[in-house]
């Protein structure tokens, strides 16, 4: 068996497996909507939260656990999906560890992309960039004939990155098309650059960015095996070329190298990460306003978030009790 294929064994001292997935694999509607049925069932069965969402090109999703609920889950959906071990049928998975559970409640959703770029000819198992192991990431773009792109939201970027890397500024994955048209084709000419590296944090964004830019002829074009998730978990962090945090879709929020809850949390009136340091600040306000959202909301907004957060604490005080 390829060494690629197999999740990797890490050391726990957490009781609540996290596991990031994603497989793009057809599914038909009949498959689609037998998912969408048992997977509600099998999660509540194993005490496993988190969301999943399922398209006809595939499944994406984050659950968290006890350790042989996360693997029943997985577990169902290689069988389900009838997923084996080459890389266009396997689930690519990427794992963590936390002390307690990172989601309120289970959602199996229907969607049209498990991770929506909105162009219908892109197609990840038709045509996409080649892909770079955790292991030769760091190789690949120390070399300055390539360009580096981190395909992720401005909000995601901005706490942490690759070094030198290029970010787009994008509010959605749905501009990276735009972006790369007006801005990055101009750069490569400007650049001269031999080559394209792109991440994203577990590696699906990548797949359906690198599809676009194969389609547009870009170039060669390379992209991170399991992104960032998968980079933190095999590359030492005296070797790293990452810098700051990873935010991630749940409430931890953003991961150090060591994939342990950083510095951030998650302001809940404008859905932005916030740092120890912007906490700090007279501007802020727990669960109301944050310095990405001061001016943004009304008097009445922020009564109603007020309210809201009250709600939170008791119900936090509640459990703690409990």
């Amino acid at each position: 068996m390829d060494p690629s294929n197999l999740e990797p064994v890490l050391a726990k001292d957490s009781q609540v497996l996290v596991a990031a997935f994603y497989a793009f694999t057809p599914l038909d509607n009949e498959r689609r909507e037998i998912l969408l049925t048992n997977l509600p069932t099998l999660a509540r069965e194993n005490k496993v939260l988190g969301s999943v969402l399922v398209a006809h090109e595939g499944v994406n999703g984050t659950i968290s656990g006890p350790e042989s609920g996360v693997d029943a889950v997985l577990d169902h959906l290689r069988a389900s999906l009838l997923l084996g071990n080459d890389h266009f049928s396997r689930l690519e998975v990427k794992r963590s560890w936390a002390d307690k559970q990172v989601f309120r409640r289970f959602k199996a959703r229907r969607k049209k992309e498990i991770v929506t770029i909105g162009l219908k000819s892109v197609d990840p198992r038709a045509s996409v960039g080649t892909y770079v192991e955790p292991e030769n990431w760091n190789a690949l773009v120390d070399d300055p004939d390539t360009l580096v792109i981190d395909t992720r939201n401005s909000y995601e970027t901005a706490i942490g990155t690759f070094k030198g890397a290029i970010a787009p500024g994008t509010e959605s994955f749905r501009d990276f098309p735009q972006w790369a048209e007006t801005t990055l084709r101009p750069l490569i000419e400007q650049e001269s650059s031999k080559r394209i590296a792109m991440f994203c944090t577990g590696g699906i964004r990548c797949e359906k960015a690198s599809s676009y830019l194969q389609q547009q002829g870009f170039g060669e074009v390379h992209h991170l095996r399991g992104g960032i998730l998968k980079y933190l978990e095999q590359v030492p962090e005296v070797e790293s070329r990452w810098q700051g945090e990873c935010f991630v879709f749940d409430q931890r929020v953003a991961l150090n190298h060591r994939l342990e809850p950083g510095e951030y949390s998650l302001c809940h009136a404008c859905g932005l990460p916030v740092s120890a340091v912007q906490r700090a600040l007279p501007s802020y306000i727990k669960g109301v306003q944050c310095v990405h959202c001061v001016y943004r909301f009304t008097d009445a907004d922020r009564e109603r978030f007020a309210m809201r957060q009250r709600q939170i604490d008791q119900y936090n005080i509640f459990h703690c009790q409990a």
